[in-house]
């Protein structure tokens, strides 16, 4: 091995907070030293440029070439492990939509991580074939212009229209917003599963006629809530937050929000899933993971990354103590079985 090479291999090392690396890396520079990362585009990739491509690239000399994937990649990974043409070597994934869905398929490459070696990380954030790195909730945002100190606090809230008077939105998507609507007619969060569809359509329709937008994408929501639009609104914390630095006078509740854990997902059969083995536990390092919280309003799963994250950034992020425990995560395995007739029934209702 060369000097370079050898230099390389101590910077993954340490790099990657002490990983059990050494056996795997010189696999590495055997292959073409090109990596190609998909991610949902715009802030994810110059936050996880930052964090995750930069570093990497300088550790290990690999280029890291990232792709936009699409909005749901599960038939696009799908469909390279079938025709065994890779686009991506390594892509995001949501651990309670996709991995169900393609761990149950065998479409992901075995990562061979074992939750118990990362027992700082977030539970449930590490799989034989997923490494969580990020965190984001769906909550309850608010104008504080239009209800002050009277702020809505539950999802009963957002329904009581009497109380609290003025446009809403809701998301066009069965998902979370059927949650919302069986803990606005008093289902605990920790009792949500297995979703009681008819209760949840009955407390849907009472609010109905009452949301102004059924939004369709995030950025939709963010400018919803920060033009005054409406007044309240479920939507992603991050779209929320970018509203809030914008100046616009909005505020998150935490309560009641549903959280959901990305992370990186290895197509089966990749020709360089060895390199993209890898990236992923390089990735699972607490000061990388800190990085991206500065641009990125998500939360790291590992949990050491507050150490680096001052505590004025750290109180908005997800997985800080005090907002993650106001907040579970949705069902990834009732969504599997059920999800095809919850959004058809959903759809329709809609349009009913």
């Amino acid at each position: 091995m060369t000097k370079h090479i050898m230099s390389g291999r101590r910077n993954i090392l340490k790099m990657a907070g002490g990983l059990a690396l050494a056996g795997a890396v010189p696999s590495v520079f055997s292959q073409s030293k090109q990596l190609v990362v998909a991610d949902p585009g715009g802030p994810y990739t110059a936050a996880y440029r930052k964090a995750f491509y930069d570093p990497f690239e300088k550790a290990s000399g690999i280029r890291v070439v990232n792709v936009a994937r699409e909005a749901q990649p599960v038939a696009q990974l799908t469909a390279m492990v079938k025709t065994k043409n890779f686009a991506w070597d390594v892509t995001t994934l949501t651990l309670q939509q996709d991995v169900p869905i393609l761990e149950e398929g065998g479409l992901l490459e075995p990562l061979g991580l074992v939750a118990s070696d990362f027992p700082n990380m977030l539970q449930g954030s590490v799989t034989p074939g997923f490494l969580g790195v990020d965190v984001y909730a769906t909550v309850l945002a608010y104008r504080t212009d239009k209800y002050g100190k009277n702020a809505p606090k539950t999802w009963a809230d957002f329904w009581n229209v009497e109380k609290f008077p003025g446009p809403r939105s809701l998301r066009r998507n069965a998902i979370d917003t059927l949650e919302q609507a069986l803990m606005a007619d008093g289902v605990p969060i920790d009792k949500l599963y297995p979703l009681d569809l008819d209760r949840a359509f009955k407390s849907l329709d009472k609010i109905k006629k009452h949301v102004a937008v059924w939004w369709t994408s995030g950025a939709q929501a963010m400018q919803l809530i920060q033009s005054g639009e409406v007044n309240m609104i479920s939507t992603w914390n991050a779209r929320a937050q970018t509203a809030i630095e914008g100046g616009a006078p909005v505020a998150i509740n935490w309560n009641q929000g549903l959280y959901s854990v990305e992370g990186w997902g290895v197509p089966k059969g990749s020709p360089r899933a060895d390199i993209a083995k890898q990236f992923v536990k390089f990735c699972a390092d607490a000061k990388r993971q800190s990085d991206f919280t500065d641009t990125l309003a998500y939360g790291p799963t590992a949990l050491e990354a507050y150490k680096n994250i001052p505590a004025a950034r750290a109180a908005i992020l997800p997985t800080a103590p005090a907002n993650i425990s106001l907040m579970k995560p949705p069902s990834g395995q009732w969504w599997h079985k059920n999800r095809n007739a919850a959004s058809d029934r959903f759809n329709a209702w809609l349009l009913s």
